[in-house]
């Protein structure tokens, strides 16, 4: 709920500022939830407003230890109103565990998460100093697809537009909320410059975490994609759309299908059967719903419970060509993707404070779901008609087109990744030279092409301000993300293509663990995930372990140093990268460490691949 009561203490005119919660899971206890976050609210975005306050996060605000709002500076009456808003919000959080504890209103839910009604409530119209809150459960059917987050979001983009039909609209995930009740002002400084706002469909902010740790071990901070990458491509046609922490315009999503003169059987086709959402099309529509008392009647609640109906969409364009697409669970990056092809541009607002905190992941386990996530997503859009190399050249930025396809391809890195990590070490097993003498000239290619492209990531890591710590924690998640999540993420792209499984999308834990948190904040690697996505990286550890140590005593032995240097240097590079799996293998002790079943299994395998790769290098 910090996430919505953020929201709404943004530094903009009440009256314009509207805020929609998607409750996929159609819970009362979320619906109760949201009343109690309004109610404390009343207080809270009162008390923020007239005292400046620059946290608008309750949460950070009362458990902040730097006060960057000077309150000792402001006396004893602002001290005695903050103490009140306090115990305000302490009681808020004690009904909410109280109501948790007992599951709800009544112990009452709405029906189970997968199979339930639409429910749209307006709370608080009567309020003109207010915010609106809406609460939005789109009706979910086992028998139709819901489409995950795209489907969640088309649904509240139709369910607004007869409420308010905001002409922009800030999206956020459920785990950020506003650092900063300016973020608004900073994005409509773009979206209201004549220069460019004609074509710009959207403001991204880059996501920032409040639980990182300087010692990043899962790269949570995402460095690479929003410092190098987002940065890079705002000097084209802008940053790739990022699900979250962005402002769009409305338009942007339905580009020239608002036309005034458009033929009305073509925007049903479209659209679907509403006319009311047809009309919201339209420059002069007015919505409504207003702040001047008036809630849902009882004709206007029948239309957007259509609207957030699970049938709507049919025989319609839906996530086809109407608003975020379904091709692909990584719907922001191909959403953003057919923006930027129609002739839209998108920029890049990094100020120097966050304007928007989250989570980033704590665990392994976490880690590795979104990377695969991830990663099927990307190679989703690789091998479909929107292929950033066919579909992007001829409608956008040939270089603009060129990161799309970076990115889509990037998956593919598992093929390189595991052919480097076990070629040369079955070769090294067997005494086979694989690459040139070192003192060969040949030799300087491979140790140039090499030691330059670890030299760039460094060049780029202190660019931005990190350690070689974190130069090291990136190429080591590289290596592991290579391993499983794109190998993981490819075959299930491929095995959906050609209709062998159906597309899923599974979530990150938005829950924190405690002991996680604390072996993270440790600089210790928490392995406690599936045995399917473990063992393949520990069969490649193990595998270059015996490898390297085999293989340096046959080099030692026979002294063939010159022919066999390169192959050393390799693997024994990629133990260093692999010490935490190591040592979550042999030294470790805790709950954290390589489940001993796995290490064995995976030594099994590991005998198994050495064995049939030294039988094939013979023949």
């Amino acid at each position: 709920m910090n996430t919505v009561i953020s929201a709404m203490t943004l530094d903009y005119p009440p009256e314009k500022l509207h805020v929609y919660v998607s409750d996929d899971g159609g819970s009362s206890l979320t619906l109760y939830g949201m009343k109690e976050a309004w109610e404390f609210a009343r207080s809270w975005v009162p008390f923020c407003r007239a005292h400046g306050i620059k946290t608008p996060c309750p949460k950070a605000y009362f458990s902040s230890l730097e006060d960057e709002d000077g309150s000792e500076f402001l006396g004893t009456e602002f001290m005695a109103e903050r103490r009140r808003v306090q115990i305000e919000y302490e009681k808020f959080k004690a009904r909410l565990r109280t109501s948790s504890k007992e599951g709800g209103i009544g112990n009452e839910s709405m029906s189970s998460p997968r199979d339930h009604p639409a429910g749209v409530e307006v709370i608080g119209a009567d309020q003109v100093e207010m915010p609106l809150l809406v609460y939005v459960s789109r009706e979910k059917r086992p028998s139709h697809p819901h489409h995950f987050k795209a489907g969640a979001l088309n649904v509240l983009l139709r369910v607004s537009s007869i409420i308010s039909n905001s002409p922009y609209i800030l999206i956020l995930d459920c785990d950020m909320y506003c650092n900063d009740p300016t973020s608004a002002q900073k994005a409509m400084c773009f979206h209201l410059d004549p220069k460019i706002s004609p074509t710009l469909a959207f403001v991204q902010f880059p996501q920032r975490f409040h639980n990182i740790s300087k010692n990043d071990i899962y790269d949570s901070g995402l460095r690479w994609t929003l410092s190098i990458i987002w940065g890079g491509l705002d000097g084209l046609q802008g940053p790739i759309l990022s699900g979250t922490c962005f402002y769009i315009k409305r338009v942007a999503f339905y580009g020239s299908l608002i036309q005034d003169d458009i033929d009305i059987l073509k925007l049903r086709e479209f659209f679907g059967p509403s006319n009311e959402f047809i009309r919201s099309l339209g420059q002069n529509y007015k919505p409504r719903v207003s702040k001047d008392g008036n809630s849902l009647s009882a004709i206007q609640l029948q239309e957007t419970q259509l609207l957030a109906s699970c049938s709507y969409e049919n025989q319609t364009k839906w996530g086809k060509e109407a608003r975020f697409l379904y091709q692909s669970v990584v719907e922001d990056y191909l959403t953003g993707f057919t923006m930027h092809c129609r002739g839209w541009t998108s920029v890049y607002c990094n100020p120097s404070k966050p304007q928007f905190l989250g989570c980033g992941v704590t665990n392994m386990n976490d880690m590795l779901v979104q990377g695969t996530r991830w990663s099927s997503g990307l190679f989703d859009v690789a091998i479909s008609k929107f292929s950033p190399l066919i579909y992007g050249p001829l409608r956008m930025s040939i270089l603009e087109s060129f990161c799309y396809a970076y990115l889509a391809y990037h998956p593919l890195y598992f093929i390189s990744v595991w052919c480097f990590g076990i070629i040369p070490q079955l070769c090294l097993l067997n005494g086979i030279p694989l690459y040139p003498k070192v003192s060969d000239s040949f030799c300087m290619i491979f140790a140039f092409i090499f030691l330059s492209s670890l030299s760039k990531h460094l060049y780029e890591v202190r660019f931005t301000g990190e350690s070689f710590q974190t130069w090291m924690n990136e190429q080591r998640i590289w290596m592991i993300r290579s391993v499983t999540c794109h190998l993981y993420g490819s075959m299930d792209a491929i095995m959906k293509k050609i209709g062998m499984r159906e597309a899923s999308f599974l979530t990150t834990n938005k829950v924190v663990d405690n002991e996680q948190e604390k072996l993270y904040q440790m600089g210790k690697f928490d392995f406690r995930t599936s045995t399917a996505i473990l063992a393949p990286l520990v069969i490649l550890v193990i595998s270059n372990m015996a490898a390297f140590m085999v293989g340096l005593a046959k080099v030692i032995a026979a002294g063939n140093w010159d022919k066999m240097f390169v192959q050393v240097v390799l693997s024994f590079y990629i133990l260093i990268m692999s010490y935490p799996i190591v040592e979550g293998m042999i030294l470790r002790k805790d709950k954290g460490r390589v489940p001993p079943s796995i290490t064995l299994l995976s030594t099994v395998l590991a005998m198994v691949l050495l064995t049939l790769g030294s039988i094939a290098l013979m023949y």
